[in-house]
C-alpha cells in the first residue's frame, strides 16, 4: 500500500512563488496500475519525483509499506529506493557504450557475479532481448533500447516502478509494445506500476486514474480490472 497524505509543494519565494502540489491525498493497493495524467505544469512529475523519495514536500507524508518516506535520510534513503524502487524514463538513460548485459546489471553491482548473471539473463529474456546479451546499447533502436530501460527496472524485481511518459520518444506501434510489456510484467511479477503520462489512452487501461490540475486532484477514478 501506497499512502499519499496531504502533499503540498511550492517552488521560489514570494512574487516568483508557484504552487506544484496543493494538499494531495490518496491510497493505492500494492499491485495496481496507476495513471497519473494532467496538462503540462500540472504537478505530475513532481507528484513523482516526491512519491520516489527524489524530492521533499513542504508538508505531508508519503508512507510506502508503512514506511514513511522521508523520515528515511542518506544511505537508508538510498538503499529504500534501491531495494523497493525502479525508474524507466521516456530518454531510456542506457549508457550507450556499454554491452546490454552491462546496462542491466548496473542495480546489481553489489551483487556476486554468477548471481548477476541468473539475473540479468532473466530480466533480457523477459524483454525479449536475450540475443541481445552482448551487443552495445549503440546498436540497438529506440525500441529495443526502452526495453533494455524495462530490463534493468525490473531485474531487482522491485516493489515499484515509476515509468515517466515511457513512450514518449517512441512511435505508436512501438510505444504500444512497451506499454503492453509493462503491463503484463506487472502481472506476473505483481509489483505497483506507476504511469506518468499525457495519453488518455493509456490512462484508460490502467486500475487507477489519477487527473491533476494546477497542482490539485481533480479526478481519482479506480475500478478493480484493466482493460486488454
Amino acid at each position: 500500500m501506497i499512502e499519499v497524505k496531504h502533499i503540498s509543494k511550492t517552488y521560489g519565494k514570494k512574487d516568483s512563488l508557484v504552487t506544484a502540489l496543493n494538499d494531495v491525498s490518496f491510497n493505492i493497493p500494492e499491485g495496481s496500475t496507476v495513471a497519473i495524467i494532467g496538462k503540462s505544469g500540472s504537478g505530475k512529475s513532481t507528484l513523482m519525483h516526491i512519491m520516489s523519495g527524489l524530492d521533499h514536500p513542504n508538508s505531508g507524508q508519503v508512507v510506502i509499506a508503512g514506511e514513511v518516506l522521508h523520515d528515511l535520510k542518506g544511505k537508508a534513503m538510498d538503499a529504500f529506493r534501491a531495494n523497493e524502487m525502479s525508474f524507466i524514463f521516456q530518454s531510456f538513460f542506457v549508457e550507450a557504450n556499454q554491452t546490454c548485459f552491462q546496462n542491466v546489471s548496473l542495480p546489481l553491482e553489489i551483487s556476486e557475479l554468477k548471481q548477476r548473471k541468473a539475473k540479468v539473463t532473466e530480466a533480457l529474456a523477459a524483454v525479449g532481448l536475450s540475443d541481445k546479451i552482448n551487443a552495445k546499447a549503440s546498436e540497438l533502436s529506440g525500441g529495443q533500447k526502452q526495453r533494455l530501460a524495462v530490463a534493468r527496472a525490473i531485474v531487482n524485481k522491485p516493489q515499484l516502478i515509476f515509468a515517466d511518459e515511457p513512450t514518449g520518444n517512441l512511435d505508436s506501434v512501438t510505444g504500444d509494445k512497451i506499454i503492453d510489456l509493462l503491463f503484463k510484467l506487472n502481472k506476473t511479477n505483481k509489483n505497483t506500476l506507476i504511469i506518468v503520462t499525457h495519453d488518455d489512452e493509456l490512462a484508460a487501461k490502467c486500475q487507477i486514474r489519477i487527473t491533476l490540475k494546477d497542482g490539485k486532484i481533480i479526478d481519482f477514478k479506480q475500478r478493480k480490472k484493466v482493460s486488454k
